[in-house]
């Protein structure tokens, strides 16, 4: 398994961490470094220990279904963080059936860059948050 100290420091840069349940933009009830659903119920907070370790926890789950989705990434240590950052914030859902992913697959890193900034939409507009996600996603990847 690869140094995931890399992907915290996505997630914890773009994410923040809130103790109290709130919505996110996409209206999707998310709690700590961004995680959601189970564990995440609204009125009832967290403590940094339970952010700290869930953000670790939800970490390592992306990674193994990065990896499961995009077996090249595996020799590829940065843009699997850097995929694995798009799949924690997005949804694996969302890569597993994305362009991206068979860009991915192709190794074709020009065009992974390309799909990436297509993914900057939050609640029907686009956010400048997710477009400096991406770019420090983009920035991660074999030139």
């Amino acid at each position: 398994m690869p140094n995931l100290a890399e992907l915290y420091t996505l997630i914890r840069k773009f994410e923040g961490c809130k103790l109290t349940p709130y919505l996110c933009p996409a209206g999707v009830l998310t709690c700590g470094w961004g995680s959601t659903g189970y564990g995440v119920v609204m009125g009832q907070p967290w403590t940094q220990a339970q952010a700290d370790a869930r953000l670790e926890q939800d970490a390592l789950t992306f990674v193994r279904a990065t990896l499961a989705y995009c077996p090249n990434l595996a020799e590829k240590p940065h843009a699997l963080c850097a995929i694995s950052d798009f799949a924690y914030n997005l949804g694996l859902g969302k890569l597993k059936a994305s362009t991206l992913r068979r860009r991915v697959l192709a190794n074709d890193w020009q065009g992974v860059s390309f799909e990436l900034r297509r993914w900057v939409r939050g609640g029907g507009r686009v956010l400048p948050g997710l477009v400096k996600r991406r770019e420090a996603e983009i920035a991660l990847l074999p030139n």
